[in-house]
């Protein structure tokens, strides 16, 4: 016993099925219903009542006339001697006369045995088997004819879009979308109606311009709300009042969709010249049914990937007609002759003379005119099954059943961006093109881009307001206020109205567009597109030229680049990473183009694999002042481009595999920065040609090889910092103090075993980084000569005391002894008041062997040992980085979450 739980998916399914049966299909199965109704009923018949009469034809044999005694006549009854069949009128039967006629001389039972062996000798095999064949073949017919419905590879993707059918009928977004193209056909077919009247009607030319002033009004208003494109396009002969055709009964749509329709038809008070298109007129969805919307949005664009990767509806369905045909065509073969078959006597010789004494009997069969005029019915139902075979295959040979465009709907409001399908789901759609042409219709409404990019921007206006991006905004350290959005599918309408913001930080955002609506952002002056191919109208490119100053893009191929980026000609700092090669290998093209007309252009970043300096960067040398290239570990070959870029004052080249300086660092000679940190630079013998770089102040060489610092670095007499840090040196050469504006020296990570007492001329030195190195003593010249020291990191080395005169440095404000082989701290410590705000780093226990005087004043208004203060202000310094929790920060959203 079955449920009826479990009956009514079947019973679903069926009735949705019939969505995809054309008008052949249906009266096809119509027939196959009638030729099983006639094979059934001649089953019945010959089931119940089917037999043959006969009686004999052949003289009775002598033997057995003895038997029955002699005759009036004394003889038997011979054929010949049958009285003949004519009777006058006026003969009178008397009741006591002989009867006349043939005598059989057969008793009941032999009448019972000829007839059934007759049955089967005589009978042809046409009158005894058709109803059973016509049944058994009405069965196949029955079966073929939704094969493609039900066949295994087939079914499972018919029900699956059948149920994406009965959802987007369903629901509301349909009505919604359907209503608003038919305000879009309704302006435009006003505007095209005054634009003839005003044609028409002879008006002075002042007045004829102030008429047709509504009519650029009304255009300009479809052009800046964004929808200058409308979803649907209808007829001009349609009304747009007209509410679609509903949904078939077996999609049960909900009561949303009919209330929508009868929406659309209230007439609209604006003016006949212009009516408003803001989202805001239009229904808004609730939060559920825009997830719904947005889910079916995905759903059918995998079905639509799924489906059209493959023919096998199509296939089986040609395949089933074509089967059809060729059983149809076989049966009226061999079942039209047998129509000569059934005939209502034979002649049947049982060769059964022993036991009635006839060879020869007549027989009748009773069922022989039925059973032919049921053939006749059957083969006429047969014949036009056959026709509609044949149309069947004539349609689908001679139409592009792969391939549909929804241009063939034009009639019936049909979207205009809805991109041609194929294969199976075209296919489904033409099918469907057979039941109602509106269902494709309402189909095609998930199936258009336009469409789903209204379902988001109502979407995003409805969960990214006003209020709650003000509430994201954020000031940074700098001062200036930022939000940042991440993995919106485009962007919320509200962004523009942010007049106040300055940093615009957009990650991961599939559809990116800025509108003329951004030149309300009048505030903005950086933009950070990170893997965010964002695409700019006209309108909003003038307000970017003229406002934007820095742009930070993160891309993975060059491809992904905006091409409005080259065209910002205020643009001031430009931030590029990503793989920057035109060819997919290491960079040996440039593949960004021309950058002629970044004229105001002063710092580029690079974050890339670069082979050479692209010299397309000779186009803003004029204007270029810094130039950094983070090369990712790739090798930079070829420099010489740097020649050109006179004007560089700051030049960052890291991770580029350098093994030496660069020949080309000859010709810049406003260069005040230099940086070479990891590199593979193994020798400096280079630094004499940088003599005439009278302007070099830093530089910076950490995280390379070198194992020597030559002689020649004393020639570098402007310079103010060098970092040699985490290197291979042993030793430091006397010409290195002989660099008296030195302020900043750092040499942690190396092999030093001591500091020579040249140092003492470094009399301006600020900072003194000797970490993580060799060194088991400090010359006393530290503590007497370099009075300007700030900071001072001996940290990770092997001293085992300090030299008196520390106390001499009256500025010290930060001393870091950890990891050292100290056994006492001199007392003098107490004397440096810069370290009285936790600036002593060392261990606790060997903090504790200063008297309890000098504990207490190193220790006044400090955090605990080596925490540093957060209301005290601290030097800048490389060797000890130092960061209040409200400049913590992230390079993206994501990072954050993780």
């Amino acid at each position: 016993m079955f449920s009826l739980s479990e009956l009514a998916p079947l019973n679903q399914h069926q009735g949705r099925c019939k969505l995809l049966k054309p008008w052949w299909e249906v009266f096809m199965d119509y027939l196959v219903v009638l030729m099983l109704m006639v094979s059934v009923l001649a089953c019945t018949e010959q089931l119940s009542r089917d037999r043959v009469v006969c009686i004999p034809m052949d003289t009775v044999n002598t033997a057995n006339t003895s038997n029955h005694g002699p005759s009036t006549s004394g003889q038997a009854l011979t054929p010949s001697s049958t009285p003949p069949t004519h009777v006058p009128r006026n003969f009178s039967p008397k009741l006591s006369s002989v009867g006349r006629g043939r005598r059989t001389h057969l008793a009941h039972q032999q009448y019972v045995y000829i007839s059934q062996v007759c049955y089967h000798k005589a009978l042809p095999l046409c009158s005894r088997f058709f109803p059973y064949m016509a049944m058994l073949q009405s069965l196949v017919l029955v079966a073929s004819g939704s094969f493609w419905l039900h066949f295994p590879h087939t079914s499972a993707r018919i029900e699956h879009f059948l149920a994406i059918l009965a959802k987007c009928c369903e629901s509301p977004w349909t009505s919604q979308a359907l209503s608003h193209a038919a305000r879009q056909d309704s302006i435009q077919e006003k505007e095209v109606v005054s634009v003839v009247e005003e044609r028409r009607r002879p008006q002075p030319p002042l007045s004829s311009a102030s008429s047709s002033h509504p009519v650029t009004l009304a255009r300009r208003t479809s052009s800046d709300s964004g929808t200058d494109s409308p979803l649907l396009e209808r007829s001009g002969a349609a009304s747009f009042g007209c509410p679609p055709s509903p949904c078939p009964s077996t999609l049960s749509c909900n009561s949303a969709l009919s209330s929508t329709s009868r929406g659309s038809q209230v007439a609209s008070p604006f003016p006949s010249g212009v009516m408003d298109d803001s989202p805001r007129q239009v229904m808004s969805l609730d939060k559920s049914d825009g997830e719904q919307a947005r889910a079916l949005f995905e759903r059918v664009r995998k079905f639509r990937s799924h489906s059209e990767s493959s023919d096998v509806i199509y296939k089986v369905y040609l395949a089933q007609t074509v089967l059809k045909l060729l059983m149809v065509t076989l049966i009226l073969s061999y079942s039209i002759p047998l129509l000569s078959s059934l005939s209502f006597t034979h002649t049947c010789h049982p060769e059964e003379t022993a036991l009635v004494g006839y060879d020869t009997f007549q027989c009748i069969h009773v069922l022989s005119s039925l059973l032919r005029k049921l053939l006749m019915a059957y083969l006429s139902l047969l014949g036009l099954y056959a026709m509609l075979n044949f149309y069947t295959l004539s349609w689908i040979l001679h139409s592009s059943l792969r391939q549909y465009s929804f241009h063939s709907l034009k009639e019936l409001c049909s979207l205009r961006d809805v991109p041609d399908l194929r294969n199976d789901l075209a296919f489904l759609l033409h099918m469907l093109d057979q039941y109602d042409l509106l269902l494709a219709q309402r189909l095609s409404v998930f199936l258009s881009p336009v469409s789903e990019s209204r379902l988001l921007e109502e979407s995003l206006e409805r969960r990214w307001g006003e209020e709650k991006l003000r509430a994201m905004t954020s000031v940074d350290a700098e001062g200036f206020s930022r939000l940042q959005l991440v993995a919106l599918p485009r962007l919320p309408p509200a962004l523009f109205t942010l007049s106040q913001l300055q940093v615009l930080q957009l990650e991961l955002i599939a559809d990116a567009r800025f509108t003329s609506q951004v030149s309300k952002m009048t505030s903005l002056r950086e933009l950070h597109l990170y893997h965010c191919t964002a695409a700019v109208d006209p309108g909003a490119l003038r307000v970017l030229q003229e406002h934007l100053e820095v742009l930070h893009l993160t891309f993975t191929q060059a491809s992904e680049i905006p091409s409005w980026v080259l065209s910002l000609r205020s643009l001031h700092q430009l931030h590029l990473s990503g793989r920057l090669s035109s060819d997919g290998g290491l960079g040996r093209g440039w593949a960004l183009g021309s950058l002629r007309q970044l004229r105001h252009l002063r710092v580029l970043v690079i974050r890339g694999m670069l082979q050479r300096i692209p010299g397309e960067l000779y186009e803003v040398a004029g204007s270029l002042t810094r130039l950094e290239i983070y090369n990712e570990g790739a090798r930079l070959l070829v420099l010489t481009g740097l020649k050109r870029m006179v004007g560089l004052t700051e030049l960052l080249l890291q991770d580029c595999r350098l093994e030496r300086l660069p020949s080309a660092l000859l010709a810049l000679v406003n260069l005040r920065t230099l940086d070479l940190q990891h590199n593979n630079l193994r020798t400096l013998e280079e630094l004499l040609s940088l003599a005439h770089l009278r302007r070099l102040s830093f530089l910076r060489l950490a995280y390379n090889r070198v194992l020597a610092l030559p002689a020649s670095v004393g020639v570098l007499r402007s310079l103010e910092l060098l970092d040699l840090s985490n290197n291979q040196l042993h030793s430091l050469p006397p010409a290195l103090f002989t660099l008296r504006r030195l302020r900043r020296l750092l040499v942690a990570g190396n092999l030093l075993e001591e500091l020579p007492a040249e140092v003492k001329a470094l009399q301006l030195l600020t900072e003194l980084d000797l970490s993580g190195n060799r060194l088991d003593s400090l010359p006393p010249q530290v503590f007497s000569s370099c009075l300007e020291l700030h900071i001072l990191n001996v940290a990770r080395n092997s001293l085992s005391s300090l030299p008196r005169g520390v106390s001499a440095l009256s500025q010290l404000c930060r001393l870091d002894l950890r990891s050292n082989s100290l056994e006492e701290l001199p007392a003098e410590l107490g004397c440096c008041t810069g370290l009285h705000r936790g600036g002593l780093l060392v261990e606790d226990w060997l903090f504790l062997s200063l008297p309890a005087q000098v504990r207490d004043l190193l220790s006044r208004s400090c955090a605990p040992y080596g925490t540093p203060s957060e209301g005290h202000s601290r030097p800048d310094s490389d060797s000890f980085p130092y960061f209040c929790p409200t400049q913590w920060s992230f390079s993206s959203a994501l990072e954050s979450q993780i």
